[in-house]
């Protein structure tokens, strides 16, 4: 093998003598090059050997030009890279091309590596021969090591939010297109990463937002002001509406150039709603105390005053007119009391939606039936438009209607007679939107939003005078925003009608909340008892109020009962001298001393041990039936009591006589 041509710098020193024009060119070419520290500049002969050698080479590899001239340049390379012959292929490749680039690790001599940038350039002779290679060597170890670590740091980051759980952050293109997806957008909107990425952001967003041109007017201003947050009602997947907090911010690479926008979403429903009930938890508690002493209570002598006169002889059919009035109005006031007892339970959170699959056809027509007395009474036509075939939805049936009636009494009251009113139902994108509209009074701009509040009243426009307590469209919301849905109004103004939309989803998940069934007595103790009759019974009535424990003794003396009244606890106590009573009714909320101290007294008493006690109360709430129950009454009567539940009470004290008389 023959030996390689030991060589100084540039082959200067090897031939100091000669003055061609070639030589002088090397000597300028090793001036220049020599003195460079950051860059290895040296030479190869053909077969890889290292010819010259500069400052930076020296500094860079760690060899002195003497130890490392007349060497193979392969001993830069690792023993990895030795073995795949990678040296000789640089320079096959550099004298086919005439040039090589490569990165990679190269060795020095004490044997750490670094990592570095080479360039191989062939070179020739006059005649076109391979004469050798120069080769440039950079040592990017630092630069290798800031790509690396930001490259970690982008894992990191993108790891970071890809494990938020509870909030939606994802990318959009320029145009506002998905091109990235965490998992808590996933939880979020409902959507996996294959099913949204390449779809346009504004699937996000409630048709009339769309067609409105929201979602590209808030990527607008994004771009423009840098940032922007928003909140307001977007879609999930299934179709279901929750409030949204959103913040876009517009991204930017480091020449300035717009790269896309950076979204986070944040589901608010709860801190929305739990604003809501705040902001009316006051006048809510003050309301109900209004309601339980101000209303229940005159209704129960009424009702039982109706159903002592049901009692009489061969009434006339004036009087018997006169009871069905004064049955329907007491019937209209229990309905708004009952609204207010839903209303005190949304804003204390303790409604519940009794869900189940449903056909919307039927909710619509058993909400018209219900509508039906005060739409006839009034000579208005309902229309029902919906498409044929069955619209199967997960939902509270009771619930729904309940919304349908309030929304149909609404447009009968605030509409003349012989108007029409017109119920549109239709599907629409994963939901179902359902409206009412109407022919009547309207609404003013700037009231779509704040008749929905609570005891909200829009009185600056003319109409009947009987508007109501205000919670019918609160209620509507609140039940329908359970549903996972949304209601809004519109009105071309006033004079020109109303129009109430509803929309909710056709598929969603329900949570089923335990539901605490009231006080109820033994049926099978009642049916036994039902071909027997109930035998007279002695009652004990407490109530403050005079009129109800007046009318109701009245009303239980009709049907065969010995009846003792007392309007107070110490009196009650007193009348049940000599006197035991089968039953005890006891009002709750008298003064001084109230209807849980009364039960106490009357149970020390030995001889009315066996004495069924029965709460009367306008208070109906799941908490106040607990209450009564571990203060020890057996029912829990809610004023004004229907007359069948007295029946109930009675008929369970008979069964219990005739046991211990057995």
């Amino acid at each position: 093998m023959t030996e390689p041509r030991t060589m100084t710098t540039l082959d200067a020193r090897a031939t100091p003598h000669r003055t061609t024009p070639e030589a002088h060119r090397e000597r300028r070419f090793e001036a220049l090059v020599e003195p460079i520290e950051d860059y290895a500049i040296f030479l190869l002969d053909t077969r890889g050997y290292v010819s010259s050698w500069n400052r930076g080479a020296a500094r860079i590899k760690g060899y002195e030009a003497h130890e490392i001239i007349g060497q193979h340049f392969s001993r830069f390379y690792t023993e990895e890279a030795r073995t795949r012959r990678w040296p000789e292929h640089e320079l096959e490749q550099a004298a086919l091309h005439g040039r090589f680039n490569d990165e990679g690790w190269r060795v020095r001599k004490d044997g750490t590596t670094f990592w570095a940038n080479v360039v191989i350039t062939a070179l020739h002779e006059r005649d076109g021969s391979l004469s050798g290679f120069a080769k440039v060597t950079r040592d990017l170890t630092a630069e290798r090591r800031q790509v690396e670590a930001l490259r970690l740091s982008e894992e990191r980051f993108r790891l970071l939010v890809e494990s938020v759980s509870d909030y939606a952050i994802f990318m959009l293109d320029p145009q506002g297109v998905v091109v990235s997806w965490n998992s808590g957008a996933t939880n979020l909107k409902g959507y996996r990463p294959a099913e949204i990425v390449g779809q346009h952001f504004s699937v996000f967003y409630a048709p009339e937002e769309i067609a409105a041109g929201r979602p590209q007017r808030e990527l607008r201003r994004a771009k423009e002001l840098g940032r922007v947050e928003t909140e307001g009602w977007r879609v999930r997947k299934d179709g279901s509406m929750f409030w949204a907090n959103v913040t876009i911010t517009a991204v930017h690479d480091s020449s300035g150039r717009h790269t896309g926008f950076a979204k986070v979403t944040r589901d608010m429903t709860e801190s929305r709603r739990t604003a809501e009930l705040e902001h009316s938890s006051e006048q809510m508690k003050q309301f109900l105390a209004m309601l339980a002493h101000e209303l229940r209570n005159p209704l129960a002598p009424v009702r039982n005053a109706v159903a002592t006169m049901r009692l009489a002889k061969a009434p006339s059919p004036e009087i018997e007119q006169a009871q069905e009035m004064i049955d329907r109005q007491i019937a209209h006031l229990t309905r708004l009391v009952d609204d207010l007892l839903d209303v005190g339970r949304i804003t204390s959170g303790k409604i519940e939606l009794r869900e189940a699959p449903l056909d919307l056809r039927e909710v619509v027509a058993h909400a018209i039936d219900a509508a039906r007395p005060f739409t006839a009474s009034r000579g208005q036509r309902v229309d029902v438009q919906m498409p044929a075939g069955t619209l199967v939805m997960m939902g509270d049936h009771t619930r729904l209607v309940q919304v349908l009636q309030n929304l149909l009494h609404n447009a009968s009251k605030f509409s003349p007679d012989d108007s029409r009113i017109v119920v549109d139902v239709r599907p629409v994108a994963r939901a179902v939107q359902i409206e009412v509209r109407d022919e009547g009074r309207g609404l003013r701009p700037g009231t779509y939003e704040s008749i929905f509040g609570l005891f909200s009243q829009d009185r600056a426009v003319p109409g009947p005078t009987d508007n109501g307590l205000g919670i019918g469209l609160m209620l509507c919301r609140s039940i329908v925003e359970l549903h996972g849905g949304t209601i809004s109004a519109r009105s071309d103004g006033p004079g020109k009608g109303s129009t109430f939309t509803i929309r909710l989803p056709f598929a969603r998940e329900t949570t089923h909340a335990a539901h605490q069934p009231p006080l109820a007595p033994d049926t099978a103790e009642l049916a036994a008892l039902a071909e027997a009759g109930i035998p007279p019974l002695r009652v004990l009535v407490v109530d403050d109020n005079r009129d109800s424990a007046d009318s109701l003794a009245m009303l239980l003396e009709l049907k065969g009962h010995d009846v003792r009244v007392a309007y107070g606890a110490a009196q009650a106590c007193n009348e049940v001298d000599g006197f035991t009573p089968d039953v005890a009714l006891i009002d709750i909320a008298m003064p001084e001393i109230d209807g849980y101290a009364t039960l106490r007294a009357l149970r020390a008493l030995p001889p009315l041990s066996q004495t069924l006690f029965a709460a009367m109360t306008g208070f109906g709430q799941t908490a106040d039936i607990e209450l009564t129950r571990e203060a020890g009454f057996e029912m829990h009567l809610v004023k004004p009591v229907d007359v069948t539940l007295f029946d109930e009470v009675l008929a369970l004290a008979a069964a219990r006589l005739r046991r211990r008389s057995a």
